[in-house]
């Protein structure tokens, strides 16, 4: 497989401990697709930059940008907007994840086999320590993903989103590339774009990767804050509605905050109560059925993640004008 000629971009930042053998592992793709791999830095101020500078003294396939926007979004558009016009596929490689060895090829063969105009690919998230694989195992269930296919993965079909693997340049642009008024989410709005131009997006069942999630409990809710708000955004930009999937998350901040007026009338906790009740429920179903130890902790992480995901959206929503005035015609 030597055509097309292939553009894999990483958008990093601080990511000492993974970008050298991650970039090792992508050398034989490189070689194969005829693939230029770029680094494209948001002002890294561990390792990152010396480890790739000190690649590309050995490989001129291999070359680092700076991203002053830091940003993924502005990441991409810039490595496009660069070196796009000498390329046919852009693939996406998230510094934070591992991937099958073949991964690239099988991207640009599933592109060519179907004709799509972007190759998306399941998630499969794989924790280390207590917090983190209780957090991945809640992402890998519906308790966490909603049910979401790119979370579960699926057989291969036509599909609306997913996780952003390749995408044919010429649509890239054609769309416009990433609204980099979008931090987070910027996936969802660029697949809503791309759809309603007229382009394929193609799930693929013959690759996915692998993400780490987070840590601990605070970057956990910041990662999905941004995501509500992201998704907030989207709604506003498009006036796309969230789907189910996303409307019973969404109403769990509300439901907090309506618990507050259980000093007035005690049943205004009952709602949130609910909630949580049936969150850690059924973390100790997958507990017990699927004799997981961390099926309780996953409880936690998903709730974290469900509050957090809701008041960032809300947030979004009511915090301008434009919010405010969407929300009001919607209700009126």
């Amino acid at each position: 497989m030597t055509e097309p000629r292939t553009l894999i971009v990483i958008p990093c930042l601080n990511e000492e401990a993974h970008i050298g053998p991650l970039i090792d592992q992508l050398g034989p793709a490189m070689e194969a697709l005829d693939a230029r791999l770029l680094v494209v830095d948001g002002g890294s101020t561990d390792a990152t930059r010396a480890i790739v500078a000190g690649i590309t003294a050995e490989n001129p396939r291999v070359t680092m940008l700076d991203n002053p926007k830091r940003i993924q979004s502005a990441a991409i558009n810039l490595a496009v907007d660069r070196f796009g016009d000498d390329y046919y596929y852009l693939i996406r490689i998230d510094a934070h994840g591992s991937y099958p060895d073949d991964y690239c090829e099988v991207l640009v063969r599933e592109a060519i086999e179907t004709g799509a105009d972007s190759v998306v690919v399941a998630m499969q998230t794989v924790g280390f320590d207590t917090f983190q694989k209780a957090t991945a195992y809640a992402q890998n269930s519906r308790l966490g993903n909603g049910g979401s296919k790119h979370r579960v993965g699926s057989t291969g079909h036509w599909a609306d989103h997913g996780h952003h693997a390749l995408m044919r340049i010429s649509a890239f642009k054609a769309v416009g590339g990433y609204d980099e008024a979008f931090s987070h989410n910027e996936d969802a709005e660029f697949d809503y774009r791309l759809n309603k131009a007229g382009h394929r997006i193609w799930m693929t069942d013959r690759t996915s990767m692998v993400y780490y999630p987070r840590s601990s409990i605070g970057p956990l809710f910041r990662q999905y804050f941004a995501y509500g708000r992201g998704r907030a955004r989207n709604f506003l930009k498009h006036r796309v509605r969230p789907g189910l999937r996303q409307m019973i998350p969404l109403s769990v901040a509300p439901l907090a905050v309506g618990a507050l007026l259980a000093v007035i009338n005690w049943a205004a906790v009952i709602p949130v109560g609910v909630w949580a009740l049936a969150c850690i429920a059924y973390g100790f179903w997958m507990a017990i059925g699927e004799r997981n130890p961390y099926g309780p902790l996953a409880a936690v992480s998903a709730m974290v993640m469900h509050f957090a995901w809701s008041a960032g959206f809300w947030r979004e929503l009511l915090a301008g004008r434009q919010g405010r005035a969407v929300l009001a015609g919607e209700v009126a």
